[in-house]
């Protein structure tokens, strides 16, 4: 027998070779994780220093290739259309001084810095220019969604900015670019559209519209997000990369400009989390009104009309409201109204929301009245108009068949009687046979016939020229051939 000793030291043994199964697993999860997300050992840091610095300087083609992207991305936007927006974004150079700003202080480059910072400001002036003298010229000036899209910026845009500025300047410091990457950069963090719509916004002041610089102070905005974390993102890579540091800059100064990049960055998302968390508020009021109407009105006399007209506004300022219409002498009592208006609270984003209910007999009696009626007959009209326009498709159909119906040649019961009339006959053939003389079009009916091999020819001919007649008087048809 087994002692109890050695089944508690085999139940020891077993915990520990678990133990240990365990832990070389995790190790290689480790290792694997770690592998898979390093990216520090397939750095170029000469190459990417020397392509970063090289795509600064802002002169001659690259002016013209700023330009020409401006007009393109400002007609996209006046013309609404995203294709034309995206190409702008894709020849765009903006992108250029906005990695050396983040490289030149992540390195202390201080001479890459001032050239940065230079090329970019001239970049600026030279874009919102261009959009505002084009949108200032050209006639068509209307307020598209592409140009409004542009105007309020929010924690979002933050976002996209920070992780496409990410994914660039890694791909950047990746041997052997990824251009992929900095195409899908381009289009994501959508440098050139903001600047247009400053222009835009710009354009219209000038012109008199009261909402002008707000256009231009929101889009503008928009480009300082993506501009500030763009270059926080190259800022942080290469500090991860450890690119080599010009002039040996002491640490405390490294602290103070990651201190100050921080606090910009911290400064930038401030007001973009506060106009983020107003769209959320927003959103959700309006899910949950649109919930509401449709779920607590269906007991209402007619629930489809109220539904219909009933209307929701979200007004953070002067409280929120939810308006509903009665119909005609079918009021809501106020007990109903009271027992809606406590429901309400049932929806988190309706909390503080003013339900109103519009029901003045004497006043909006014979407006809903009219209303509804109209409505009525609108309905009415298009069924009647739906039924007829069928009954018309049916009665054409009906006379097209009844004609082809009149054509049809009755072939077996010919067959049968042309059998006793014509013993020689041995097979007779049918077919219908279009005919044009290029004016108009004939049908040709034609019979083939096939006689016993003992009639003769004078046979033959005879009994064709008996069928022919039999066929023309018992088809009544003019259009006839028989061969």
């Amino acid at each position: 027998m087994e002692s109890p000793n050695n089944s508690s030291s085999d139940t020891t043994t077993n915990s520990s070779e678990i133990s240990s199964a365990a832990i070389g697993l995790w190790s290689k999860v480790k290792v694997f994780i770690i592998e898979l997300l390093d990216f520090r050992g397939d750095t170029d840091r000469e190459s990417t220093i020397e392509a970063i610095i090289k795509d600064i300087p802002f002169k001659g083609a690259t002016a013209w290739i700023l330009i020409c992207s401006i007009f393109v991305a400002s007609i996209g936007l006046n013309a609404n259309s995203t294709a034309v927006v995206i190409g702008a974004m894709l020849i765009s150079p903006l992108m250029g001084p906005i990695l050396g700003i983040g490289l030149s202080i992540a390195i202390n480059d201080i001479d890459t810095l001032k050239k940065s910072l230079i090329n970019f400001g001239v970049m600026i002036l030279l874009s919102v220019l261009t959009a505002f003298l084009f949108f200032w010229l050209f006639p068509l000036r209307e307020e598209s969604s592409e140009l409004l899209a542009r105007t309020k910026p929010d924690i979002r845009d933050v976002l996209i900015a920070f992780f496409g500025g990410l994914a660039l300047i890694i791909a950047r410091t990746k041997k052997g670019t990824v251009a992929s990457v900095i195409y899908g950069v381009a289009i994501a963090t959508a440098l050139m559209p903001p600047l247009c719509t400053v222009g835009f916004g710009l354009s219209q002041a000038v012109l008199g519209n009261p909402n002008g610089m707000a256009f231009a102070a929101g889009a503008f905005y928009l480009f300082v997000i993506n501009t500030i974390f763009i270059a926080l993102a190259t800022f942080i890579v290469l500090k991860v990369l450890r690119f080599p540091m010009l002039n040996y800059a002491n640490s405390a100064r490294r602290r103070k400009i990651a201190r100050f990049a921080s606090f910009l960055a911290l400064l930038v998302m401030i007001p973009a989390g506060f106009t983020f968390y107003s769209v959320l508020k927003e959103s959700s009021f309006n899910i949950d009104a649109r919930q509401f109407i449709e779920k607590e009105l269906n007991g209402l006399p007619n629930a489809s009309y109220i539904k219909k007209y009933a209307t929701a506004k979200y007004l953070p300022e002067t409280g929120s409201v939810i308006e509903i219409t009665s119909f005609g002498g079918q009021q809501i009592d106020p007990v109903t109204f009271e027992l809606l208006r406590s429901r309400l609270t049932n929806y988190k984003a309706l909390n503080g929301t003013e339900l109103m209910l519009n029901q003045n007999i004497e006043e909006n009696d014979v407006e809903n009245e009219m209303r509804y009626l109209a409505e009525l007959r609108s309905r009415d009209s298009l069924e009647i108009y739906n039924k007829e326009q069928k009954i018309a498709i049916l009665e054409r159909e009906l006379a097209r068949l009844i004609k082809l119906e009149a054509k049809k040649v009755p072939f077996e019961a010919l067959c049968e009687e042309a059998k006793i009339h014509y013993r020689n006959l041995k097979e007779l053939r049918y077919a219908s046979t279009l005919i044009s003389n290029f004016d108009r079009i004939d049908t040709m009916v034609v019979f083939e016939t096939q006689w016993l091999p003992q009639s003769t020819k004078k046979q033959i001919a005879s009994d064709e020229q008996q069928l022919y007649e039999w066929l023309k008087y018992k088809l009544a048809i003019d259009t006839l051939v028989v061969r």
